[in-house]
Parts: structure tokens; sequence; C-alpha cells
């Protein structure tokens, strides 16, 4: 199943991906498919999360990246192979190579997290830091590919991958046979576009529906355009979908076979990630809970029974914690406030008095008295406080200003 430059734009068709299958038995994992008891309730029919999260190397990106190198002649594989990522495919890469005896080097940003780095060095590649973005470690890898005849294993834009992808669609039909909608994250494009390829080809009654995040939404100018467009400095913090320009071969076929593709905001990404934590007690990335976050936002949108995808798990701990704590305050259960008071003795304790009346738990305290902002008699103190929803944050903060204190925005 390896495919020369000539013809990379081939169509993928379901005999690759059932190929694809084959090959991957015995290493890619079957991932497991867990009922969600709570979106159930709110989609109004049944919601099951596929656990892409669960699969070796945290991620579906092993699938993707074992088929295209296994597919790979016998000279290319003696010159290597060679990768640009700052998670996810950087350990599928380095995994399938490791697997298949092929040396791989595997070229991240300068920031990528330490965990990432350290199991994309235990899966056994030279790891290479290069750049502040994915777009100079990605140059990085491509010159490294001319300079040494390494093959380079892109992401998501090449047909071999684009099938390896599709084999969760078949686990999906298998798994969930009355299936009537899979919701999906997108970044370039390859797996929404091999699960479209796999389910339409045998469910063609089967909705298919993309979510990217809203700061890193380039489907939709694209699918407007009627071709791949670029859009300028993406941002979220669902790195796994945070690509600037779709794959010029997933594009055809997510223009074909994919029936929507939605938006979803941060706060919403957060939020899912907080409930697949909490509710399903899966630990899912931020591109992972992407698809959790489109049913949250319009849950009478998607006709059950639902599959979500859960594309990954690999998340840093220190962005976790951060996360988390915007996912709650942005459910009314963490509220941020600053305030003025007189400094003098007593002051905090009859303001920490005023919070214990509403029964909001104080996290942490800090004050600022050296700042020109401030009177000579003043003190600006923040707390960090655990509340109970947004009503609660109503009432805490109406119950300062009856106490007479200034909040500051």
């Amino acid at each position: 199943m390896s495919y020369s430059t000539a013809d990379s734009l081939r169509p993928v068709t379901l005999d690759d991906v059932r190929g694809a299958q084959k090959m991957l038995t015995g290493v890619a994992r079957v991932t497991g498919m867990e009922g969600s008891r709570y979106l159930t309730q709110l989609v109004g029919s049944p919601v099951h999360f596929k656990c892409e999260n669960l699969q070796r190397t945290g991620s579906f990106k092993l699938r993707g990246a074992y088929v295209r190198i296994a597919g790979l002649l016998p000279e290319e594989r003696a010159a290597g192979v060679v990768a640009a990522s700052a998670g996810n495919h950087a350990q599928g890469v380095a995994l399938a190579s490791a697997l298949l005896g092929v040396r791989s080097t595997v070229f991240m940003p300068k920031g990528a997290p330490l965990p990432k780095i350290s199991a994309t060095k235990e899966y056994g590649a030279e790891v290479r830091l290069h750049g502040h973005v994915v777009d100079e470690t990605l140059a990085a890898a491509q010159e490294y590919a001319h300079e040494t005849g390494a093959v380079f294993i892109h992401p998501f834009d090449h047909p071999d991958v684009i099938a390896g992808q599709g084999t969760v669609g078949l686990e999906i039909l298998d798994q969930c046979p009355e299936v009537r909608t899979i919701v999906v994250g997108i970044g370039g494009g390859g797996l929404a576009a091999g699960v479209a390829v796999a389910v339409k080809a045998l469910r063609p009654d089967v909705k298919i529906v993309g979510v990217q995040a809203a700061g890193a939404a380039a489907f939709p100018p694209s699918l407007a355009a009627g071709r791949p467009v670029s859009i300028r400095n993406p941002a979220t913090m669902a790195d796994g979908i945070k690509v600037g320009r779709p794959g010029d071969v997933p594009f055809g076929i997510v223009a074909d076979l994919v029936d929507e593709v939605r938006t979803v905001t941060e706060d919403e990404l957060s939020t899912a990630l907080l409930l697949c934590l909490e509710r399903a007690k899966l630990v899912v990335e931020p591109a992972g809970a992407s698809p959790v976050a489109a049913l949250l936002s319009d849950p009478r949108a998607f006709e059950g029974p639902v599959v979500a995808l859960l594309s990954g798990g690999n998340v840093d701990p220190l962005l976790l914690q951060r996360i988390l704590r915007h996912g709650l305050s942005a459910q009314g259960r963490y509220l941020a406030v600053t305030l003025r008071l007189t400094d003098r003795p007593g002051a905090l304790a009859t303001l920490l008095g005023v919070l214990s009346v509403v029964d909001a738990n104080v996290l942490d305290v800090s004050h600022v008295r050296t700042d020109p902002r401030l009177g000579l008699t003043e003190v600006e103190v923040e707390l960090h406080l655990e509340t109970k929803g947004p009503v609660h944050c109503a009432e805490v903060g109406q119950a300062l200003r009856d106490a007479g204190y200034r909040v500051i925005d």
C-alpha cells in the first residue's frame, strides 16, 4: 500500500481501509466503547465514547503512522523516516518505526512538553528540537528528508495515513452497529477523512460531523472556497487540531463525505474535558474532547445513537491543571475576584467573614501593597474562590458589593 509522489492524491477506498485493518492486527488496540449517561440524557438518545485516548501511545496516530511506514519499499525503509510533530504524531511514528525496525528521526518544537519529548525518545526515535512553532519544525524535517533521503511521514496528508486512521471507523460500526451520527475532531483532516471513507462505504445513512476549535478553523473557509486555504495564526488550547491549512488529500474526502463541520469555543473545550474526567473517569486532551464540546454546545442537533470519537489523551499535567481551572471557571465553580480595601488591621478578616456567610471557599489570597495605582492606605487583594455555579457566583459578587467593596474587573 505504498504510493509514489505522482499518485499521492489517489482516492482512498474501503479496500484500503480493510487492508490497513489487517496490517494493524496485533499492533493497534481495538479500543473500547463507553456509554455516557450524562450526555445520553442531554442529547435524548444513546451517546457512546470511542476511546482512542486509550490507544497505544495515547492517540489514534499510531494507526496511520504504522500503515504508512509498513508500506514503504525496502530501500525506503533502509533510508529511515523523519517526522515533525509537537506530540501525538511524534509518538506514533516513533513506536511504529521501532516495531518495524526502521530508524526514525522526529523534529519537535523547542517548547514541546517534556513528557511528550521523553515518550518519543523512549519509543526509540532520535528527537531534534528545532523552531518555536510547528511550521518551523516542519520545514526543518522536510529539509532533513531532502538532505538525507529519509522518507518524510506526513501526519495527515497521505492516502496510507488516512487508510490507517479509517480503521477507527470500521471498529465503530462493529461495536455500535446502530450508530446514526459519528462526531470527530478535525485538524488537518486525516482522521475525519479515514472514518468517513470507511463508514460511508458501508453505512451511507450515518452522519459524520467534524469539529474544529473556533480559533483554528481552517475547514469552513476552505469548504466555502472549494479548495484548501490557510488561516493566519491559528490559536487554541487543542494543539492536536491546531492546523492552519487542511491537507490536500483529506480535504477532498471531507468535502465529499463529511456532512457537517462545526466549531467550538475554548470554554466549551475545557468544559468538555472536565466532563470526561469527572463523569467518565477518562483523561482526554482538548482535541480529543472536541466532539464532546460539540455535543454540549447543541445537544439536540445530533441524531442518536451518537458516537463521540475521543481521539487522544496526551495532555501535559501542567496544561491539564490550567485547563481544568478554566473549565471550572466556565461552569461557575471557580471564581477569581480582585478588590481594594483599606490597609488596616482586621480588614482581611472582615472580608473573609463576608465570604463565609455566602459559603464561598477561599482557595488562595494574594496582596499587592506597592503599586502606583493604589492610594497610600489602599491594598489590592486577589481571591481565588471555590463556588457552586453561576448563581452562587452572582450571590458572592452581590454580597461583596452590599458590604461596600469595590470589585475590580
